[in-house]
């Protein structure tokens, strides 16, 4: 087994970003996770096997990637920060199955960098029946694209396992009609099911945050996902339904079809779904969201 330093103690940190001249960068969303055990729940809540090929965004002092490599058949983990990534680089030397990578894991907020994409395509083609997980101390800033994103991706991806802010935690699970629950929400449950696994006080990293976090994991769902046939499109729609979030839904419509639908299409599409003039879009469940996008976009092939 590869010989690797597990500390991770804010004394340890400390002193080894000292060493180097470093200091946290609040602009990468740089928040490390000091408590070695709450490393230890996630890479065991991954459930990482010998058939994985895992992707970790933000590879930060290296701790969490050696956990990750010792259960993966590969390991891509992508560091913007180019002294973290040489600092991780001397603790990660002695695996062979690591793919280091020196760059932002994002080309732009909705799409993610190919090099970054190509990596994995490459690690996952060397083996028949590999599968990808998303495993990672996400940095808060990349936290909502890195998920939305990886899930729009045509990769055989089969979880992500993260640490985020439990503010973004509480929006991917929550419930139509409650104040967490909007665009994030439904792309995230229209093809997933994700549970909170624990929730942690700011004390568990350095430098500490000013808010709760928790780790979360989220698990595709094919069932769920082949409700939807053009995903990208029923992405957009979404979101576009959520621009103004206190706009009544037919607004919403209105705004989103402009040009290409009538003000009396978009009334027959609600009368059709049910769906009354002060209806608002927070208070469509899932199956709903995914039935108003099949009527619009049927009327809109029509036109």
């Amino acid at each position: 087994m590869p010989n690797y330093s597990p500390r991770q103690t804010v004394s340890y940190l400390m002193r080894r970003f000292q060493e180097v001249g470093l200091q946290p960068n609040s602009r990468h969303g740089q928040n490390f996770l000091v408590d070695l055990n709450l490393v230890r729940l996630l890479a065991e809540s991954a459930e990482i096997g010998p058939d994985d090929v895992v992707l970790e965004v933000g590879t930060g002092t290296g701790s969490l990637t050696a956990m990750l490599a010792e259960r993966a058949a590969a390991v891509v983990t992508v560091e913007i920060d180019e002294r973290l990534y040489s600092m991780a680089s001397d603790v990660l030397i002695d695996f062979d199955n690591v793919t280091m990578l020196q760059r932002d894991a994002l080309k732009n907020k909705n799409r993610f960098d190919p090099k970054v994409l190509d990596t994995l395509r490459l690690k996952l083609s060397e083996h028949p029946g590999r599968r990808l997980k998303l495993a990672a101390n996400l940095p808060y800033n990349v936290a909502t694209p890195i998920l939305s994103n990886l899930l729009s991706t045509d990769l055989p991806l089969a979880s992500m396992t993260v640490t985020i802010q439990k503010e973004l935690a509480d929006r991917i699970i929550a419930r139509p009609s409650t104040k967490d629950y909007g665009a994030l929400s439904i792309w995230i449950q229209c093809q997933c099911d994700a549970q909170i696994v624990r929730v942690m006080p700011p004390s568990v990293f350095w430098p500490r945050p000013k808010v709760e976090s928790a780790i979360i994991q989220i698990v595709p769902n094919a069932a769920k996902s082949q409700r939807i046939g053009d995903r990208e499109a029923f992405h957009a729609f979404v979101r576009s339904m959520f621009f103004h979030r206190r706009k009544f839904l037919r607004s919403e419509l209105i705004s989103t079809t402009k040009g290409k639908l009538e003000k009396p299409d978009v009334d027959a599409i609600m009368a059709e779904r049910g769906l009354t003039a002060t209806a608002r879009s927070e208070e469509l469940e899932i199956e709903a969201m995914i039935g108003l996008w099949d009527a619009v976009h049927q009327r809109l092939s029509q036109v």
